[in-house]
């Protein structure tokens, strides 16, 4: 599966849309982690539990997004992009988006 941030496939004609690819995911903090970021917030400086907790969600997100592309029978992701909300206190949604194209 190829996915990507632009609207082509260089060398590649997209033949068909056959619709939008999408995968979430919903991570809350936890109680060691906020331990830590509450020690950060005094002295400064990445919160790198967080900057973790937030890559491995992004991760997921895509993956889950590739595995909505294979089951629409897509050959690509494109426009692919990424939106994070807050759904309550404390816990954040990653939303990864794209178009499902069948290429040439």
């Amino acid at each position: 599966m190829i996915i990507s941030t632009t609207d082509y496939i260089p060398g590649r004609e997209i033949s068909e849309i056959v619709g939008v690819a999408r995968g979430s995911t919903v991570r809350a903090r936890n109680i060691g982690r906020d331990i830590f970021a509450a020690l950060k917030n005094v002295v400064g400086g990445e919160i790198e539990e967080y900057t973790k907790l937030q890559a491995y969600s992004r991760e997921q997100a895509l993956q889950r997004m590739e595995a909505d592309g294979k089951k629409l029978g897509a050959d690509a992701i494109i426009n692919v992009r990424l939106a994070t909300s807050m759904i309550v206190q404390g816990a954040a949604e990653i939303l990864a988006y794209g178009t499902a194209v069948k290429l040439k």
